[in-house]
């Protein structure tokens, strides 16, 4: 069973627990409709929790707490980092989407994240679209995410990946002459909601790509956009494929033990969440010399763009801000250079600081 009760911090205290302190887990059921759902905030210390709502068919009930701590910790360094006034939440409904999603199961956990009375803000994730978020705002005012239809920021896969991109960017300038991935060879796992938005901003810069998904149908939707791109069997492959970025845009947990030191590329720089599998795997990417760009860092454009709903979304005001991770990545690097960490742990170290200072400003009662 995970630790719901751990160490407070993530990245400083090598002793820390993998999750985080939590400050509430909620768990939630409706038998009629088959909800099962586990709302996790990890921190309050910046404002409401922000974070999407994991629609996913998790092998056990074990296995879903284990990603929605994970992820809810992610979230409040993500938000942090982002400059954003929201602390970090994530909600994971168990089930698989295609055949248990409902309006009556929506609207049940619609209900739940009612209940949290504004602590937790809901969004889209892995399983779940703006369309959903529609369908959850019916019984909750603490939804963002929502469609165009509906005054929301539509898709915030849009600015995901318009983020990873200006994080590799940065990444580029770090290692190379100048912040572009043209004549780069780039390895993308996953070309989904967010990766097949990646590789439209690589080609057009100039970057020659290699994809891999586990659908079929996701990588026929690049090929017939872009032909000349090249595809491979799976993460393994791609991985071997002689390339200068790896780019995961699937599930966490890409870079292992066994993978890193398969590594062929240069710089590591994607859109999934929690893609280092344990602590520790950072210092083995620096130690090989592979540029790390922290994935919560460069992968915020889309929690940019759903806050902004918040206030009332304009899409150029947003891209501004994400525009924004360009340089929040460059300051990281610049951070892990001059403490001599590695570029995850200077994140970790940033994050820490803006939660600490502004966090503080609650002591001043109004």
């Amino acid at each position: 069973m995970p630790n719901v009760f751990g160490s407070p911090h993530k990245g400083t205290d090598p002793t820390a627990s993998r999750f985080g302190t939590h400050e509430q887990v909620v768990f939630c059921q409706d038998e009629a409709s088959g909800l099962r759902a586990i709302i996790a905030i990890h921190s309050t210390a910046l404002g409401p929790a922000l974070g999407g709502t994991r629609f996913y068919p998790y092998g056990s009930e074990d296995e879903a707490l284990t990603d929605v701590l994970n992820l809810s910790r992610g979230m409040t360094y993500k938000n942090a980092l982002a400059g954003l006034d929201h602390g970090g939440g994530k909600a994971v409904i168990i089930g698989d989407p295609g055949t248990a999603k409902s309006e009556e199961l929506l609207r049940a956990y619609g209900r739940f994240v009612q209940s949290l009375n504004g602590r937790y803000y809901t969004a889209c994730d892995v399983g779940t679209y703006s369309e959903d978020m529609d369908v959850v705002a019916r019984e909750s005012r603490f939804v963002t995410g929502r469609t165009l239809a509906h005054g929301g920021a539509g898709d915030s896969s849009i600015l995901t990946a318009y983020g990873v991109f200006q994080g590799m960017r940065a990444a580029a300038e770090a290692l190379w002459d100048g912040p572009t991935l043209r004549g780069r060879r780039v390895g993308v796992e996953g070309v989904g909601k967010v990766g097949h938005r990646l590789v439209e901003h690589l080609r057009d810069d100039g970057a020659d790509v290699v994809i891999c998904d586990v659908d079929e149908a996701a990588v026929e939707r690049v090929r017939t956009r872009h032909p000349d791109v090249e595809v491979v069997a799976d993460k393994a492959a791609l991985i071997r494929a002689g390339l200068d970025v790896y780019a995961p845009c699937a599930l966490g947990g890409s870079l292992d033990d066994d993978s890193v030191p398969a590594l062929t590329a240069r710089m590591v720089c994607g859109a999934a969440n929690n893609q280092l599998a344990h602590p520790g795997i950072e210092k083995q990417l620096a130690d090989r010399g592979v540029l790390y760009a922290p994935d919560y860092v460069v992968n915020s454009g889309g929690v940019i763009q759903v806050a902004d709903e918040i206030e009332g979304f304009d899409f150029d005001r947003a891209r501004s801000r994400a525009s924004g991770i360009f340089e929040t990545t460059r300051r990281i690097f610049a951070l892990a250079a001059e403490e001599g960490v590695p570029p995850a742990v200077a994140a970790d170290r940033l994050a820490e600081r803006r939660m600490s200072a502004i966090g503080r400003l609650k002591g001043i009662l109004l």
